[in-house]
Protein backbone atom coordinates (compact mmCIF):
# COMPACT_ATOMS: atom_id res chain seq x y z
CA UNK A 1 0.00 0.00 0.00
CA UNK A 2 2.80 2.24 0.94
CA UNK A 3 4.64 2.04 -2.65
CA UNK A 4 1.40 2.58 -4.46
CA UNK A 5 1.06 5.88 -2.76
CA UNK A 6 4.60 6.88 -3.25
CA UNK A 7 3.81 5.79 -7.44
CA UNK A 8 0.90 7.84 -6.91
CA UNK A 9 2.57 10.83 -5.85
CA UNK A 10 5.12 10.53 -8.09
CA UNK A 11 2.76 10.43 -10.99
CA UNK A 12 0.94 13.14 -9.52
CA UNK A 13 4.14 15.41 -9.86
CA UNK A 14 4.74 14.34 -13.55
CA UNK A 15 1.71 15.07 -14.51
CA UNK A 16 0.91 18.37 -12.76
CA UNK A 17 4.45 19.88 -14.09
CA UNK A 18 3.43 20.32 -17.65
CA UNK A 19 -0.30 21.45 -16.30
CA UNK A 20 1.42 24.38 -14.27
CA UNK A 21 3.27 24.95 -17.74
CA UNK A 22 -0.18 24.97 -19.39
CA UNK A 23 -1.34 27.26 -17.07
CA UNK A 24 0.86 29.76 -17.35
CA UNK A 25 0.96 29.13 -21.30
CA UNK A 26 -2.77 30.43 -21.42
CA UNK A 27 -2.23 33.20 -18.86
CA UNK A 28 0.32 35.17 -21.04
CA UNK A 29 -2.21 34.29 -23.91
CA UNK A 30 -5.05 35.73 -22.14
CA UNK A 31 -2.77 38.86 -21.34
CA UNK A 32 -1.52 39.27 -25.00
CA UNK A 33 -5.13 38.77 -26.50
CA UNK A 34 -6.41 41.38 -24.08
CA UNK A 35 -3.00 43.73 -24.47
CA UNK A 36 -4.06 43.64 -28.19
CA UNK A 37 -7.47 44.73 -27.61
CA UNK A 38 -6.41 47.46 -26.23
CA UNK A 39 -3.49 48.46 -28.00
CA UNK A 40 -5.26 50.70 -31.00
CA UNK A 41 -6.80 52.68 -28.05
CA UNK A 42 -3.57 53.22 -26.48
CA UNK A 43 -1.56 54.14 -29.95
CA UNK A 44 -4.27 56.59 -29.99
CA UNK A 45 -4.48 58.39 -26.81
CA UNK A 46 -0.10 57.90 -27.48
CA UNK A 47 -0.55 59.61 -30.54
CA UNK A 48 -3.24 62.02 -30.41
CA UNK A 49 -3.21 63.02 -26.41
CA UNK A 50 0.26 62.09 -25.08
CA UNK A 51 2.66 63.01 -27.45
CA UNK A 52 1.56 66.34 -28.47
CA UNK A 53 1.48 67.58 -24.87
CA UNK A 54 4.94 66.14 -23.85
CA UNK A 55 5.85 67.75 -27.08
CA UNK A 56 4.32 71.07 -26.22
CA UNK A 57 5.91 70.65 -22.10
CA UNK A 58 9.23 69.87 -23.95
CA UNK A 59 9.34 73.91 -25.15
CA UNK A 60 9.12 75.23 -21.86
CA UNK A 61 12.91 73.95 -20.99
CA UNK A 62 13.56 73.96 -25.26
CA UNK A 63 16.46 76.51 -26.11
CA UNK A 64 18.39 74.91 -28.94
CA UNK A 65 17.78 77.03 -31.90
CA UNK A 66 20.14 80.05 -30.34
CA UNK A 67 23.09 77.52 -30.00
CA UNK A 68 22.18 76.07 -33.72
CA UNK A 69 22.15 79.34 -35.47
CA UNK A 70 25.07 81.00 -33.33
CA UNK A 71 27.23 78.17 -32.47
CA UNK A 72 30.86 80.58 -32.93
CA UNK A 73 29.12 83.29 -30.73
CA UNK A 74 28.22 80.16 -28.25
CA UNK A 75 31.61 78.81 -28.08
CA UNK A 76 33.73 82.23 -27.91
CA UNK A 77 31.16 83.30 -25.48
CA UNK A 78 32.02 79.78 -23.08
CA UNK A 79 34.87 81.31 -22.98
CA UNK A 80 34.63 85.31 -21.85
CA UNK A 81 34.92 85.60 -18.46
CA UNK A 82 32.00 88.43 -18.11
CA UNK A 83 33.99 91.72 -16.77
CA UNK A 84 33.51 94.42 -19.65
CA UNK A 85 33.23 94.44 -22.80
CA UNK A 86 34.28 90.96 -24.96
CA UNK A 87 37.32 91.19 -27.24
CA UNK A 88 37.10 91.26 -31.39
CA UNK A 89 36.88 87.41 -31.22
CA UNK A 90 33.56 87.67 -29.76
CA UNK A 91 32.39 90.10 -31.75
CA UNK A 92 33.95 88.64 -34.96
CA UNK A 93 32.45 84.56 -34.10
CA UNK A 94 28.57 86.42 -33.90
CA UNK A 95 29.78 88.48 -36.95
CA UNK A 96 30.38 85.05 -38.89
CA UNK A 97 27.26 83.31 -37.13
CA UNK A 98 25.24 86.16 -38.73
CA UNK A 99 26.62 86.09 -42.00
CA UNK A 100 26.25 82.29 -42.45
CA UNK A 101 22.92 82.30 -40.96
CA UNK A 102 19.71 83.12 -43.18
CA UNK A 103 17.36 86.28 -42.74
CA UNK A 104 14.65 84.31 -41.37
CA UNK A 105 16.97 82.49 -38.37
CA UNK A 106 18.20 85.96 -37.04
CA UNK A 107 14.80 87.38 -37.43
CA UNK A 108 13.54 84.10 -35.10
CA UNK A 109 16.66 84.71 -33.03
CA UNK A 110 16.28 88.67 -32.49
CA UNK A 111 12.20 87.56 -31.57
CA UNK A 112 13.39 84.97 -29.36
CA UNK A 113 16.20 87.38 -27.70
CA UNK A 114 13.52 89.85 -27.60
CA UNK A 115 11.49 87.98 -24.67
CA UNK A 116 15.28 88.29 -22.88
CA UNK A 117 15.30 92.26 -23.16
CA UNK A 118 12.60 94.07 -24.36
CA UNK A 119 14.38 96.08 -27.81
CA UNK A 120 16.62 93.35 -28.75
CA UNK A 121 14.60 92.78 -31.36
CA UNK A 122 15.34 95.71 -33.38
CA UNK A 123 18.59 95.62 -32.39
CA UNK A 124 19.63 92.18 -33.25
CA UNK A 125 17.91 93.03 -37.00
CA UNK A 126 19.31 96.43 -37.94
CA UNK A 127 23.15 95.08 -36.57
CA UNK A 128 22.61 91.92 -38.59
CA UNK A 129 21.68 94.38 -42.00
CA UNK A 130 24.68 96.36 -41.21
CA UNK A 131 27.34 93.49 -40.78
CA UNK A 132 26.04 91.17 -43.53
CA UNK A 133 28.69 93.94 -45.41
CA UNK A 134 31.21 94.47 -43.11
CA UNK A 135 34.78 93.11 -42.85
CA UNK A 136 36.90 93.18 -40.05
CA UNK A 137 37.46 95.04 -36.93
CA UNK A 138 33.75 94.24 -36.31
CA UNK A 139 33.57 95.39 -32.69
CA UNK A 140 33.52 99.07 -34.04
CA UNK A 141 31.05 97.97 -36.88
CA UNK A 142 28.94 96.84 -34.00
CA UNK A 143 29.24 99.71 -31.81
CA UNK A 144 28.29 101.59 -35.14
CA UNK A 145 25.31 99.92 -35.89
CA UNK A 146 24.12 100.33 -32.37
CA UNK A 147 25.86 101.95 -29.47
CA UNK A 148 24.45 99.74 -27.07
CA UNK A 149 26.53 96.73 -27.84
CA UNK A 150 29.54 98.53 -25.99
CA UNK A 151 27.74 97.66 -23.15
CA UNK A 152 28.53 94.44 -21.59
CA UNK A 153 24.67 93.64 -19.94
CA UNK A 154 23.47 92.52 -23.76
CA UNK A 155 26.01 90.05 -24.04
CA UNK A 156 24.97 89.00 -20.96
CA UNK A 157 21.70 88.74 -21.99
CA UNK A 158 23.29 86.69 -25.31
CA UNK A 159 25.05 84.58 -23.04
CA UNK A 160 22.38 83.68 -20.84
CA UNK A 161 20.35 82.68 -23.94
CA UNK A 162 23.08 80.52 -25.17
CA UNK A 163 22.27 76.82 -23.14
CA UNK A 164 20.37 74.53 -25.28
CA UNK A 165 18.16 73.80 -21.93
CA UNK A 166 17.37 77.08 -20.10
CA UNK A 167 15.09 77.75 -17.13
CA UNK A 168 13.73 81.11 -18.61
CA UNK A 169 10.23 80.53 -19.24
CA UNK A 170 9.53 78.64 -16.24
CA UNK A 171 11.30 81.44 -14.27
CA UNK A 172 9.39 84.04 -16.13
CA UNK A 173 5.76 82.18 -15.45
CA UNK A 174 6.47 82.53 -11.60
CA UNK A 175 7.28 85.94 -12.05
CA UNK A 176 11.10 85.64 -11.57
CA UNK A 177 14.05 86.02 -13.46
CA UNK A 178 17.90 85.61 -13.43
CA UNK A 179 20.13 88.71 -13.03
CA UNK A 180 23.57 88.98 -14.79
CA UNK A 181 25.13 86.55 -12.32
CA UNK A 182 22.91 83.81 -12.61
CA UNK A 183 20.94 84.58 -9.26
CA UNK A 184 17.23 83.72 -9.41
CA UNK A 185 15.45 87.06 -8.34
CA UNK A 186 11.60 88.25 -8.61
CA UNK A 187 11.28 90.69 -11.37
CA UNK A 188 9.27 94.24 -10.81
CA UNK A 189 5.86 94.54 -9.68
CA UNK A 190 5.26 96.79 -12.46
CA UNK A 191 5.65 93.21 -14.70
CA UNK A 192 4.90 90.59 -12.20
CA UNK A 193 1.63 89.59 -14.04
CA UNK A 194 1.36 85.33 -13.56
CA UNK A 195 1.55 84.79 -10.16
CA UNK A 196 -1.55 86.88 -10.06
CA UNK A 197 -3.15 84.57 -12.72
CA UNK A 198 -2.31 81.68 -11.36
CA UNK A 199 -3.88 83.07 -8.20
CA UNK A 200 -6.64 83.62 -9.66
CA UNK A 201 -6.87 80.47 -11.59
CA UNK A 202 -7.31 79.07 -8.45
CA UNK A 203 -9.32 81.35 -6.36
CA UNK A 204 -12.04 81.27 -8.89
CA UNK A 205 -12.15 77.15 -9.53
CA UNK A 206 -12.14 76.99 -5.80
CA UNK A 207 -15.46 79.36 -5.64
CA UNK A 208 -17.14 77.41 -8.21
CA UNK A 209 -16.58 74.38 -6.78
CA UNK A 210 -17.82 75.51 -3.46
CA UNK A 211 -21.16 77.15 -5.16
CA UNK A 212 -21.43 73.70 -7.50
CA UNK A 213 -21.16 72.01 -3.67
CA UNK A 214 -23.98 74.21 -1.81
CA UNK A 215 -26.27 73.99 -5.10
CA UNK A 216 -25.24 70.33 -5.74
CA UNK A 217 -25.74 68.44 -2.73
CA UNK A 218 -29.34 69.42 -1.88
CA UNK A 219 -30.02 68.43 -5.93
CA UNK A 220 -28.65 65.16 -5.90
CA UNK A 221 -30.32 64.33 -2.06
CA UNK A 222 -33.88 65.10 -3.83
CA UNK A 223 -32.95 63.11 -7.01
CA UNK A 224 -31.99 60.66 -4.81
CA UNK A 225 -35.34 60.85 -2.19
CA UNK A 226 -37.18 60.98 -5.18
CA UNK A 227 -39.06 58.07 -6.94
CA UNK A 228 -40.12 56.75 -10.83
CA UNK A 229 -41.23 59.34 -12.98
CA UNK A 230 -40.19 62.75 -10.68
CA UNK A 231 -36.48 61.43 -10.14
CA UNK A 232 -36.36 60.62 -14.04
CA UNK A 233 -37.60 64.06 -14.86
CA UNK A 234 -34.83 65.68 -12.11
CA UNK A 235 -31.93 63.66 -13.46
CA UNK A 236 -33.02 64.66 -17.48
CA UNK A 237 -32.89 67.99 -16.26
CA UNK A 238 -29.36 67.96 -14.95
CA UNK A 239 -28.13 66.17 -18.16
CA UNK A 240 -29.82 68.62 -20.39
CA UNK A 241 -27.05 71.04 -20.58
CA UNK A 242 -25.47 68.64 -21.95
CA UNK A 243 -27.20 68.80 -25.22
CA UNK A 244 -26.40 71.80 -26.16
CA UNK A 245 -22.39 73.21 -26.97
CA UNK A 246 -20.98 75.04 -24.09
CA UNK A 247 -20.29 78.21 -26.66
CA UNK A 248 -24.38 78.58 -26.87
CA UNK A 249 -24.71 77.68 -23.23
CA UNK A 250 -22.26 80.92 -22.33
CA UNK A 251 -23.97 83.01 -24.74
CA UNK A 252 -27.10 82.76 -23.48
CA UNK A 253 -25.67 84.01 -20.19
CA UNK A 254 -25.00 86.92 -22.20
CA UNK A 255 -28.43 87.60 -23.16
CA UNK A 256 -29.41 87.04 -19.44
CA UNK A 257 -27.17 88.98 -17.84
CA UNK A 258 -26.33 92.46 -19.76
CA UNK A 259 -27.64 95.53 -18.15
CA UNK A 260 -31.03 95.68 -20.08
CA UNK A 261 -31.20 91.56 -19.83
CA UNK A 262 -33.68 89.25 -18.60
CA UNK A 263 -32.40 89.14 -15.25
CA UNK A 264 -32.15 92.85 -14.52
CA UNK A 265 -35.34 93.68 -16.61
CA UNK A 266 -37.15 90.85 -14.38
CA UNK A 267 -35.77 92.22 -10.71
CA UNK A 268 -36.65 95.93 -12.36
CA UNK A 269 -40.60 95.11 -12.99
CA UNK A 270 -40.56 93.42 -9.42
CA UNK A 271 -39.11 96.70 -7.99
CA UNK A 272 -35.79 95.32 -6.49
CA UNK A 273 -33.53 97.64 -8.17
CA UNK A 274 -33.63 100.72 -10.22
CA UNK A 275 -34.52 100.59 -13.78
CA UNK A 276 -31.63 103.40 -14.11
CA UNK A 277 -29.44 101.32 -12.17
CA UNK A 278 -28.87 97.97 -12.98
CA UNK A 279 -27.14 95.45 -11.85
CA UNK A 280 -23.51 95.17 -13.11
CA UNK A 281 -23.95 91.19 -13.55
CA UNK A 282 -21.56 90.54 -16.74
CA UNK A 283 -18.19 91.62 -17.74
CA UNK A 284 -17.11 90.80 -13.97
CA UNK A 285 -16.08 87.99 -11.95
CA UNK A 286 -19.81 87.53 -10.68
CA UNK A 287 -21.08 86.87 -14.26
CA UNK A 288 -17.90 84.11 -14.44
CA UNK A 289 -18.81 82.14 -10.89
CA UNK A 290 -22.45 82.36 -12.16
CA UNK A 291 -21.94 81.15 -15.90
CA UNK A 292 -19.32 78.87 -14.85
CA UNK A 293 -21.71 77.42 -11.95
CA UNK A 294 -23.97 76.61 -14.24
CA UNK A 295 -22.00 74.66 -16.90
CA UNK A 296 -20.12 72.74 -14.07
CA UNK A 297 -23.05 71.77 -11.87
CA UNK A 298 -23.68 68.09 -13.32
CA UNK A 299 -20.26 67.29 -12.50
CA UNK A 300 -20.91 67.68 -8.93
CA UNK A 301 -24.38 66.52 -8.97
CA UNK A 302 -24.01 63.44 -10.86
CA UNK A 303 -20.90 61.79 -8.57
CA UNK A 304 -22.94 62.77 -4.61
CA UNK A 305 -26.64 61.37 -6.34
CA UNK A 306 -24.56 58.41 -7.33
CA UNK A 307 -23.24 57.76 -4.11
CA UNK A 308 -26.38 58.82 -2.30
CA UNK A 309 -28.19 56.43 -4.48
CA UNK A 310 -26.62 53.46 -2.80
CA UNK A 311 -26.85 54.31 0.67
CA UNK A 312 -29.98 52.86 2.30
CA UNK A 313 -32.53 54.41 4.11
CA UNK A 314 -32.55 52.30 6.97
CA UNK A 315 -29.39 53.62 8.45
CA UNK A 316 -31.55 57.01 8.63
CA UNK A 317 -34.67 55.55 9.82
CA UNK A 318 -32.61 53.08 12.34
CA UNK A 319 -30.87 56.76 13.46
CA UNK A 320 -34.57 58.29 14.23
CA UNK A 321 -35.84 55.43 16.26
CA UNK A 322 -32.83 55.42 18.82
CA UNK A 323 -33.37 59.03 19.47
CA UNK A 324 -31.28 60.72 17.13
CA UNK A 325 -32.43 64.30 15.92
CA UNK A 326 -32.77 64.68 11.69
CA UNK A 327 -29.65 66.56 11.65
CA UNK A 328 -27.57 64.40 14.10
CA UNK A 329 -28.49 61.74 11.89
CA UNK A 330 -27.82 63.70 8.22
CA UNK A 331 -24.31 65.45 10.08
CA UNK A 332 -23.13 61.72 11.52
CA UNK A 333 -24.80 59.05 9.47
CA UNK A 334 -25.82 60.49 5.77
CA UNK A 335 -23.28 63.21 5.68
CA UNK A 336 -19.89 60.48 6.05
CA UNK A 337 -21.52 57.73 3.85
CA UNK A 338 -21.46 60.72 0.71
CA UNK A 339 -18.63 62.14 1.17
CA UNK A 340 -17.03 59.98 -1.51
CA UNK A 341 -19.29 61.71 -3.89
CA UNK A 342 -18.36 64.73 -2.88
CA UNK A 343 -14.58 64.64 -2.90
CA UNK A 344 -14.93 63.01 -6.38
CA UNK A 345 -17.68 65.71 -7.57
CA UNK A 346 -15.28 68.69 -6.28
CA UNK A 347 -12.01 67.29 -7.56
CA UNK A 348 -13.57 67.08 -11.22
CA UNK A 349 -15.43 70.40 -10.89
CA UNK A 350 -11.91 71.74 -9.16
CA UNK A 351 -10.06 70.63 -12.26
CA UNK A 352 -12.78 71.08 -14.84
CA UNK A 353 -12.33 74.35 -13.46
CA UNK A 354 -8.96 75.07 -13.85
CA UNK A 355 -8.59 74.91 -17.72
CA UNK A 356 -11.57 76.90 -18.93
CA UNK A 357 -11.36 79.60 -21.51
CA UNK A 358 -14.03 80.12 -23.23
CA UNK A 359 -16.94 81.12 -20.42
CA UNK A 360 -14.42 83.62 -18.25
CA UNK A 361 -13.20 84.97 -22.03
CA UNK A 362 -17.00 85.92 -22.82
CA UNK A 363 -18.85 86.92 -19.42
CA UNK A 364 -15.63 88.05 -17.79
CA UNK A 365 -13.86 91.48 -17.91
CA UNK A 366 -10.11 92.36 -18.55
CA UNK A 367 -9.39 91.18 -14.70
CA UNK A 368 -11.42 87.90 -14.78
CA UNK A 369 -9.66 85.78 -17.43
CA UNK A 370 -7.87 82.54 -16.11
CA UNK A 371 -4.33 80.69 -16.49
CA UNK A 372 -5.81 78.91 -19.86
CA UNK A 373 -6.42 82.61 -21.62
CA UNK A 374 -2.87 83.59 -21.42
CA UNK A 375 -1.64 80.01 -22.80
CA UNK A 376 -3.88 80.82 -25.69
CA UNK A 377 -2.72 84.49 -25.52
CA UNK A 378 1.14 83.11 -25.74
CA UNK A 379 0.67 80.31 -28.86
CA UNK A 380 -2.10 82.07 -30.76
CA UNK A 381 -1.48 85.67 -30.43
CA UNK A 382 2.69 86.39 -30.10
CA UNK A 383 3.55 83.08 -30.73
CA UNK A 384 5.72 82.33 -27.86
CA UNK A 385 5.43 78.86 -26.99
CA UNK A 386 7.81 78.43 -24.72
CA UNK A 387 5.87 80.57 -21.97
CA UNK A 388 2.69 78.74 -23.14
CA UNK A 389 4.36 75.20 -22.54
CA UNK A 390 5.47 76.99 -18.74
CA UNK A 391 1.99 78.31 -18.14
CA UNK A 392 0.59 74.75 -19.39
CA UNK A 393 3.55 72.83 -17.06
CA UNK A 394 2.60 74.84 -14.01
CA UNK A 395 -0.91 74.64 -14.55
CA UNK A 396 -0.25 70.53 -14.96
CA UNK A 397 2.06 70.49 -11.90
CA UNK A 398 -0.74 72.21 -9.55
CA UNK A 399 -3.26 69.13 -10.97
CA UNK A 400 -0.82 66.39 -10.06
CA UNK A 401 -0.26 67.95 -6.39
CA UNK A 402 -4.07 68.35 -5.87
CA UNK A 403 -4.18 64.54 -7.19
CA UNK A 404 -1.70 63.51 -4.57
CA UNK A 405 -3.37 65.88 -1.64
CA UNK A 406 -6.69 63.91 -2.40
CA UNK A 407 -4.82 60.67 -2.17
CA UNK A 408 -3.51 60.97 0.91
CA UNK A 409 -6.40 62.40 2.29
CA UNK A 410 -9.16 60.56 1.19
CA UNK A 411 -8.02 57.95 -0.79
CA UNK A 412 -7.97 57.62 -4.50
CA UNK A 413 -9.86 53.81 -3.89
CA UNK A 414 -12.57 55.99 -2.44
CA UNK A 415 -13.11 58.02 -5.69
CA UNK A 416 -16.99 57.36 -6.89
CA UNK A 417 -17.86 58.93 -9.73
CA UNK A 418 -20.68 56.89 -11.01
Amino acid sequence: MALLLTDDVINNAIDTAPLARRLRGLRRKGQMRALLLVAPLMLFLLAIFILPIGMLLIRSVDNREVARTLPNTVSMLSSWDGKGVPDEAVYAALATDMKASSREDVAEIAKRLNYYETGMRSMLLKTARTIRNAKAPYKDAFIAADAQWASPRYWHLLRQAMPELTDFYLLAALDMSRDETGVITTVAPENAVHIDVLLRTFAVSASVTLLCLLLGYPLAALIARSKGGIANALLILVLLPFWTSLLVRTSAWVVLLQSRGVVNSALAWLGVIDPSQPLELIYNRIGVLIAMTHVLLPFMVLPIYSVMKSIPPVYLRAASSLGAPPLSAFWRIYLPMSMPGVSAGGLLVFILALGYYITPALVGGPRDQMVSYYIAYYSNQVTNWGMAAALSAILLVAVLILYAVYNRLVGIDRLRIG
